[in-house]
């Protein structure tokens, strides 16, 4: 096996080397790993050496990252999760585990589902921090390919290089205040549905795709009225209006209390949403993203039993 590269490099620069690109600030870098700020500071000075390039550039809006550091972010996103089974141990005791557990998730799936995922996370692993990043379709997906994220909790879709598990069809429902005009309908039809204004929760470049693009397809398209980034947010802004928030109906349930909105169902051609969970393949085999995956199974079926 030829080295003559790897021979001469420090190994432990790499931890590094990933969070300065990742985070793209020395600061969270340094925090991310677990180093002072000065330290991490040499451990760039260093690296700039080593690849002689200066991996990232000061702009006007903080740093960016050079045309040598993007190259090396790609090579790391097929590297690291081979580096990661490689090195993991062959058998996973969840007692003595003591790593994070990284899941990423839009604020429905925290609220839906996290609570009993954390339950049974710590019940198992009690030394195991468990965080929750924030959901963004692109940077999810690039995040599980360099290892940052374990796991990702997707509605709707699942990038092909990657692969996913649905855990759920979820069902999407219409909620409008107590003394809406539909309040009583039970249901809503499409052209009415599409008359009607809207809260749009903004999951994707300002819509929800796996409601919207559909829409789009047949050729109507929503009356967006206020667009919000959280879903738990959606529901609040009814009382008092005509608007009309599309929910899946597990994030229903958690919601506001029902003496103040009333639920329909959703018109048949958004009905449902396919819910999963999203790994890297290279880890299919590994002991201890077996046992997160099964922790996350198990908790979501316990929540919609």
């Amino acid at each position: 096996m030829h080295m003559a590269h790897i021979d001469r490099i420090d190994l432990n620069l790499i931890p590094p080397l990933v969070a300065l690109i990742e985070e793209r600030q020395v600061s969270r870098a340094a925090e991310r790993v677990g180093l002072s700020q000065p330290a991490m500071s040499r451990a760039l000075q260093r690296l700039r050496r080593l690849l002689d390039d200066p991996l990232l550039i000061r702009d006007s809006t903080g740093y960016r990252l050079s045309a040598r550091a993007e190259s090396i972010q790609a090579q790391l996103n097929i590297v690291l999760p081979q580096l990661e089974t490689i090195f993991a141990p062959a058998d996973f005791d969840p007692r003595a585990s003591t790593r994070p557990v990284q899941l990423a998730a839009t604020d429905y799936g925290v609220q839906t589902f996290g609570p009993a995922i954390c339950g049974e996370l710590l019940r198992q692993s009690p030394h195991t921090p468990v965080r929750f990043h924030s959901w963004t379709p692109d940077g999810v997906a690039d995040q599980i390919r360099n290892s940052a994220i374990d796991l990702g909790l997707y509605g709707g879709f699942a990038t092909a290089d990657l692969h996913s598990e649905e855990l759920l069809v979820e069902r999407f429902v219409c909620v409008v205040a107590a003394d809406h005009p539909l309040a009583d309908a039970g249901s809503i039809a499409l052209p009415e549905y599409c008359r009607a204004r809207h809260v749009i929760v903004d999951v994707h470049d300002g819509l929800q795709p796996d409601i919207d693009l559909p829409l789009a397809e047949l050729g109507m398209p929503r009356r967006p009225a206020v667009t919000v980034a959280y879903h738990a947010v959606a529901t609040q802004l009814l009382p008092g209006t005509d608007l009309i928030a599309t929910l899946p109906s597990q994030a229903v349930a958690t919601s506001m209390p029902a003496d103040q909105l009333r639920v329909l169902r959703a018109p048949d051609e958004i009905a449902t949403l396919p819910y999963r969970m999203v790994w890297h393949p290279a880890l299919d085999n590994d002991r201890r993203h077996q046992w997160i995956r099964d922790v996350v199974r198990s908790a979501v079926r316990q929540r919609v039993a």
